[in-house]
């Protein structure tokens, strides 16, 4: 509890969480992504129930690996050399869900874009076939650990502090919570969102793998990229919105205006 009263007496403190938590919520974006995207293809009454099982299991799992600090810190030490390189536990777990989300983002874009993969019973074209419950789940969970570990490893590095750790977690998933269905359902409603968010986790995966490799890839450079990419899928959809509605009302002036253009009778008088 004294520890608790000096950190909220201290402005450094303050400081130290907010930039924790900004990073927490980017860094948790990764994740968010991935599981709206998985739990969309679960029939519509399973979907809110795996998302708040998947970002629990998320709060689960970074709460427990703060409870294991100094083991967090020995993951990244070299515990195997290939070709003279060595790679920690973390840049194993990083190289693993690189791949995993490679494989599942490029398996996504082909049902996709696959014109044999439809069919007249999909609830929308560009959702992927139903998956079950149990598979949704242990693919969060495999995407939970990766990010998870990737979260923490960066808290550790920004703080000294479990209790801003913690805090910082805690209100990094609250935000995952509240953001969790508005995101599916809007992914779900958009399916060009569908591919631009599938080409997020391509570019996630990729730049995981670079990571486990050595390679130091600015996160910054990532988020704008992304962002980018978002603000121009918005325009585009905006661009979408205003040619349909142009359409319905031109047909609305053109349904109203031909009486005019046909014979008229003349006048009686």
């Amino acid at each position: 509890m004294e520890d608790l009263l000096r950190l909220a007496a201290d402005p450094t403190a303050w400081a130290a969480l907010a930039t924790l938590i900004a990073m927490e919520v980017v860094l948790g974006i990764d994740n968010l992504i991935f599981i709206s995207i998985l739990t969309n293809k679960l029939p519509a009454g399973q979907r809110e129930k795996a998302r708040k099982i998947g970002i629990s299991l998320a709060l689960i799992m970074r709460l427990a690996l703060l409870g294991t600090v100094a083991i967090i810190v020995t993951l990244t030490q070299p515990v195997i050399s290939i070709l003279g390189k060595g790679f920690s536990w973390r840049d194993i777990i990083l190289i693993a869900g690189g791949l995993f989300l490679l494989w599942k983002a490029t398996k996504e874009i082909h049902h996709n874009v696959d014109p044999r993969a439809g069919s007249h019973d999909e609830p929308s074209a560009g959702r992927a076939v139903v998956t079950n419950f149990a598979s949704a789940i242990g693919q969060i969970i495999l995407l939970d650990i990766v990010f998870s570990v990737d979260s923490i490893i960066t808290a550790v590095g920004m703080t000294d502090e479990i209790a801003i750790m913690v805090i910082a977690v805690i209100v990094t998933v609250i935000v995952m919570l509240v953001a969790a269905n508005p995101l599916a359902n809007f992914i779900a409603g958009n399916p060009t969102i569908v591919m631009l968010a599938l080409g997020f986790l391509l570019m996630i995966g990729t730049t995981l793998i670079a990571e486990g490799f050595g390679a130091k890839v600015p996160k910054g450079y990532i988020y704008a990229a992304m962002a980018f990419s978002a603000l121009v899928e918005t325009l585009n959809m905006l661009s979408r919105r205003a040619v349909k509605k142009r359409e319905a009302n031109g047909h609305g002036s053109a349904d109203q205006e031909a009486p005019a253009d046909g014979p008229r009778m003349p006048m009686q008088r």
